[in-house]
């Protein structure tokens, strides 16, 4: 039952969904499909933001990035998933393990900073409307998506270190698919209140702060909507508003459940499930959700599939 953290010669071996082996086949399946969709569907959001000139806006710039974000997401967790749900390894070193928990959570944080970057582009386009050119200049749009990646590295720089930090003992038995942060806190030896308490304050910082902000100026659009007199606007204001809004109730959501709770109430076979809904489903349904009623992004892939003439 010794501290292990600082070897770095002995890893992890992640049990997955091995306690359900009835379902192990059935979510091979299915995750396959999903992460090929979400391959497919990001992939195509971001050629088609950079081919064709109608996209050329701070809105699919930042969804180009996002799209990013999704795939280095899926891409970080869902490969190993795969693999261990085959029954070809489940195991994965300590420095693996650090490395995964490191990246995963740096694009979470990212994600959770671009979301309120997104917010403040509708804010701008819906409230402002008349000086929403002048607002989202090039170079305020790129000094956005810079902090935002840069508050998802700072954010996970702390808690991956504060983590690290923790002697961790016990059977080296992860019940999850990855390595999630608060399935490694559950293997701690000693009481880490402090710590803990640090790595709370860091998630408020992160997942509640962007939430309220988000909340913040969706209620300034929803007033603004209202205002508008034609139903023609007011539908598609909620329309494109409405689409991020959904992104925004899915993703902090499953986060706040998460990350939010203290540790000894996490539920380690509630929270697989849970992370496959944040990791495969969200990116999966997030190019859905933003195009699928989007006429720009429908005319640009017919343009782009040689069908342009169609329908003009």
């Amino acid at each position: 039952m010794g501290s292990f953290n600082t070897s770095f010669g002995e890893g992890f071996i992640l049990v997955g969904f091995s306690d359900w082996p009835q379902l192990e086949l059935i979510l091979f399946i299915y995750i396959s499909i999903f992460y090929s969709l979400t391959l497919f569907g990001n992939t195509t959001i971001i050629i088609l933001s950079q081919l064709d000139p109608r996209l050329h806006t701070p809105m699919y710039f930042f969804l180009c990035h996002l799209s990013f974000l999704d795939l280095c997401y899926t891409t970080s967790t869902v490969p190993q998933l795969l693999i261990n749900l085959s029954g070809l390894d489940r195991t994965i070193s300590y420095g693996g393990c650090v490395a995964q928990l490191f990246i995963y959570l740096s694009l979470g944080g990212t994600e959770c900073v671009l979301l309120v970057v997104m917010a403040f582009d509708r804010y701008a386009a819906v409230c402002r409307p008349l000086h929403y050119t002048t607002i989202m200049h090039p170079l305020l749009c790129q000094s956005l998506a810079i902090a935002a990646w840069v508050g998802g590295l700072v954010n996970s720089l702390i808690q991956t270190s504060l983590m690290m930090a923790m002697p961790l003992c016990g059977l080296h038995y992860l019940n999850h698919f990855f390595c999630e942060m608060p399935v490694l806190q559950k293997l701690a030896c000693e009481d880490t209140g402090g710590t803990e308490a640090k790595m709370f304050v860091a998630r408020v910082i992160i997942i509640v702060v962007p939430a309220a902000l988000i909340l913040g100026s969706y209620a300034h659009i929803a007033l603004a909507v209202l205002r508008i007199k034609s139903m023609a606007g007011r539908r598609k204001a909620f329309g494109t508003c409405g689409s991020h809004l959904l992104v925004v109730c899915l993703f902090y959501g499953s986060a706040m459940y998460t990350y939010l709770q203290p540790t000894g109430s996490y539920s380690e076979g509630e929270g697989k499930f849970v992370a496959l809904f944040y990791t495969i489903i969200i990116p999966m349904l997030n190019p859905l959700i933003y195009t699928l009623r989007n006429k720009d992004v429908k005319g640009a892939l017919w343009k782009v599939l040689g069908r342009g003439r169609d329908l003009g």
